[in-house]
């Protein structure tokens, strides 16, 4: 791991650095997502509409247990990057150890019960009968890869917390190549369907997990895993637990209320189904670019916090935001012109694009409300206070999405009434973590630590 990859996060440009952090990371959500994107594109290209619905009926599901992994993960660069600041280096080989043991250990519990309820849900979602059995398929197989999944985000928060965020992107284009290859090849060759696509997407996380692992195991760098007796101490993982477990929570519950969301889509009928999952995974980039400047933040201001200098903290949160604000302008204008170009990727019906266009309008025209919530959730998670937005997120996202579908949805059951959840809920939980953010600082950081300046 040479030092040319890593930014650092104490000290320099903070418009260069976090823009250098950033850019990767987003880069590394996006070919993440890729993956699903693939499967949706070729089961939609070389198999049918169905396929392409049962692939997409998922994405809800899935993205619940990912985000809570996402989100213990975090705990890992919080306590890694609050270390490195701290110069405390004698515990990060154990924070690392905690890491990886507690990662397989609960994957492996998660693949395992997941597969008995995986069928369950999916009826619960109310997934037509007509793609059941190809939604089942997908899910419980891409669940199966749920190890290797947490592994990866762990050993990805790991190389972040000290400023590299490039090596997990290099490990996850490698992966992705494989991934593409992999869904045509066992659709064409093996009449696969969308149980083909999902074993090729668990092969691709094994790959770049597998990556990251023989890395981390060969550095002589002090972030990583040279011979040594292995540890594991609860103490630490409580550590990771009182940062992860709430931005876990947090991240979740987008994916709760998006599971309400997905039946009533679901009851809407297959074409708005897989216009809908068309549509998701173009929204999801522009969300991966926003959600990136809020790791960064989280991040810098962890290390900057571990080492006692309060004022970068904020000015790593100014300058966030801004950068936050003008990319959500870019990608939101870019999306809404071409978004007609862009859902033809996933299918040529008329209808589906139609419906795939009005579902970005609303979605991706309230984005930049998201590069709020972003950069003050993650700020607070870097100053230790992770169950605040977690709170937040459930009361300004889970509970008025909920409640909108159950209410305003009830009385007018048209597609656009129900998207229209997606930037109010948005509006109201931004407004709530930009009031604790100044709260918390004025009354709890300030006062405590003052505003150090190296």
């Amino acid at each position: 791991m040479k030092g040319k990859l890593k930014v650092d996060i104490f000290s320099g440009s903070l418009d260069r650095n976090l823009l250098v952090f950033a850019l990767p990371l987003a880069f590394t959500g996006i070919l993440q997502q890729l993956f699903n994107a693939a499967d949706v594109a070729v089961v939609g290209r070389l198999v049918s509409s169905d396929a392409m619905a049962a692939v997409g009926s998922n994405s809800s599901i899935i993205g619940l247990i990912i985000n809570l992994f996402t989100g213990i993960a975090l705990g890992s660069n919080v306590v890694i990057a609050r270390l490195l600041g701290q110069g405390n280096k004698e515990k990060i080989t154990t924070v690392i150890d905690v890491s990886l043991i507690f990662g397989i250990t609960l994957g492996a519990v998660f693949a395992i019960l997941c597969q008995f309820a995986a069928d369950p849900v999916l009826k619960l979602m109310g997934v037509p009968e007509e793609v059941f059995d190809m939604a089942s398929a997908y899910l419980k197989i891409y669940l199966a890869g749920l190890p290797v999944i947490f592994v990866y985000n762990l050993e990805t928060a790991v190389f972040r917390a000290q400023g590299d965020s490039v090596t997990p992107l290099i490990a996850l284009v490698i992966a992705g190549v494989v991934n593409v290859f992999l869904n045509i090849f066992f659709v064409l060759a093996f009449n696969m369907s969308a149980d083909g696509v999902a074993t090729a997407t668990v092969i691709s996380n094994l790959i770049s997990s597998v990556i990251l692992f023989v890395i981390l195991k060969k550095t002589d760098k002090i972030v990583g895993l040279p011979k040594h007796k292995i540890r594991f101490d609860l103490s630490v993982l409580g550590m990771i637990l009182r940062i992860g477990l709430p931005a876990g929570i947090q991240g979740s519950m987008f994916s709760v209320s998006n599971i309400i969301i997905q039946s009533a889509i679901n009851s809407l009928g297959a074409d708005i189904m897989a216009a809908s999952s068309a549509a998701f995974n173009i929204e999801i980039f522009v969300y991966y670019i926003l959600n990136a400047l809020g790791q960064a933040c989280t991040t810098f201001v962890s290390g900057n916090f571990g080492a006692g200098n309060i004022k970068r903290c904020r000015e790593v949160v100014k300058k966030s935001l801004g950068i936050n604000i003008i990319l959500s302008i870019i990608c939101t204008s870019f999306v809404l012109i071409f978004s007609k170009q862009l859902l033809l990727a996933f299918n040529d019906d008329p209808i589906i694009i139609s419906y795939g266009s009005e579902r970005l309008k609303w979605v991706v025209g309230g984005e930049i409300l998201n590069a709020f919530m972003e950069i003050f959730s993650g700020a607070m998670r870097g100053y230790g206070y992770s169950t605040v937005p977690a709170v937040i997120t459930v009361f300004g996202v889970c509970v008025v999405r909920i409640a909108w579908v159950y209410t305003v949805f009830q009385e007018k059951q048209a597609f656009s009434t129900l998207l229209q959840c997606y930037p109010i809920s948005w509006a109201v939980t931004s407004l709530l973590l930009v009031i604790s953010y100044f709260y918390y600082i004025n009354k709890k950081i300030i006062p405590v630590y003052g505003e150090k300046n190296q």
